[in-house]
């Protein structure tokens, strides 16, 4: 019984993996960290610096352990148990770490793949994007623009008009419901934690 726990468990995982990674190829070019939404192009080192930047001993203070193992040390939540992939009210999604308004439900869409994902975020400057070279391929980080944290990855796999899917990690978000029409992206404040 117990092998067969692990041997199910083994392919959770698996596929988990490999539908987070659908339309990503090794050769896409990598060289500078930009905010572009029509092409991807990230850095393999994180030398950016960030409007907001803590120690890991402050991060682990106003983190729960989970948003900080996937905020902060790039982990990924399993796919369909998490808070958003299936959110359907209209609303604003923040950085779970310092509160940037990230994506709107706008852009929001089925993927398929059990994780939240978006085909535009809210501004061309709100996400950066990095290589992202772990578990043996190579793929495009996604990380907030004002203090670093890991939101997911980018794939050139999405709907139109963009073509891309943020796929994100839920625990890496936080949601506040808002009236899409009465609100301009570019003055929305900080959610404060």
């Amino acid at each position: 019984m117990r092998y067969a726990f692990y041997l199910l468990l083994l392919a959770a995982v698996t596929g988990t993996f490999v539908s987070c990674n659908q339309g990503d190829t090794d050769e896409q070019q990598f060289k500078t960290a930009t905010v572009s939404h029509n092409h991807l192009e990230a850095q393999p080192d994180d030398t950016m610096k960030y409007e907001v930047e803590k120690t890991e001993e402050e991060w682990r203070e106003i983190l729960t352990s989970k948003e900080y193992r996937i905020l902060r040390k790039r982990g990924t939540e399993l796919p369909y148990l998490n808070e958003y992939y299936d959110n359907k009210k209209e609303g604003v999604y923040y950085c779970g770490a310092c509160g940037k308004p990230l994506f709107t439900s706008e852009t929001k869409f089925e993927s398929g793949t059990g994780w939240p994902s978006f085909w535009q975020s809210i501004s061309s400057s709100s996400v950066g994007k990095k290589k992202d070279e772990g578990l043996f391929t190579t793929r495009t980080e996604v990380v907030c623009s004002r203090c670093g944290s890991h939101l997911g990855h980018v794939f050139e796999d999405g709907p139109d008009p963009t073509g891309l899917r943020y796929c994100l990690n839920s625990a890496a978000l936080d949601f506040k419901e808002h009236n899409l029409e009465d609100i301009d992206p570019d003055t929305l404040s900080i959610l404060e934690k």
